[in-house]
């Protein structure tokens, strides 16, 4: 714990959020979220200062989306979307079409949502402006939910920063989950049935006599 206050006392943890924030649109595995969080517990003290936490986070989250939306353009330029690619691209521009904005504001927050969506938008062709306006909410949402989260558990173990962290992390934990658990849920739209080809009667497509 002696390290972890000694850093973040440091001005150079809002250099590490900021890049951290960023480079998660592209590498999943980069604890962008539990530094940001880890931040905000000690910001009680009001060292490091929660607005900047909160305002270098979300800056980073939204240069990483553009840079992960980048890199989705230069795979479509390049004609890499054949085979299982392509129709995933394909999948992921009819998603978009119709709930672009759910879903890129709903990305920021699934372990692994965000690369998939930022990269699949730029693959798809999705308009850059309309993809900065809805990033830009996506990135200060995640992260004034990730300061206030990390802040409410400072606050609440004030004399004991470590539980702190842990209950701050928790909470982000299980909302991950939930939201996990929502996504996952089976779909209950009825499937509509196959239109008849014209001229062809149904009994004989359906393989009967």
């Amino acid at each position: 714990m002696e390290l972890i206050e000694g850093a973040m006392a440091s001005p150079a943890i809002y250099a590490v959020i900021f890049v951290l924030a960023m480079l998660d649109a592209v590498l999943p595995a980069v604890p962008s979220e539990t530094v940001v969080i880890a931040a905000a517990v000690f910001a009680v003290s009001g060292v490091p200062s929660l607005s900047l936490i909160i305002l270098l986070a979300a800056v980073g989250a939204f240069v990483g989306d553009h840079l992960g939306y980048g890199l989705g353009r230069w795979w479509l330029r390049n004609g890499r979307g054949g085979g299982r690619l392509g129709w995933a691209a394909d999948r992921m521009a009819s998603h978009l079409h119709r709930r672009g904005g759910a879903l890129i504001i709903a990305g920021r927050f699934v372990p692994g949502g965000r690369t998939a969506v930022v990269t699949g938008a730029g693959a798809t062709g999705y308009p850059l402006a309309r993809f900065s306006g809805f990033a830009a909410v996506a990135a200060a949402l995640w992260a004034t939910y990730s300061g206030i989260i990390g802040y409410l558990g400072g606050a609440a173990f004030e004399s004991n920063p470590a539980m702190g962290l842990v209950a701050g992390l928790g909470v982000a934990l299980g909302v991950a989950l939930l939201g996990e658990l929502i996504r996952r849920r089976p779909s209950k739209r009825p499937v509509a049935p196959e239109p008849a080809t014209p001229g062809v009667p149904e009994l004989t497509r359906q393989g009967s006599a």
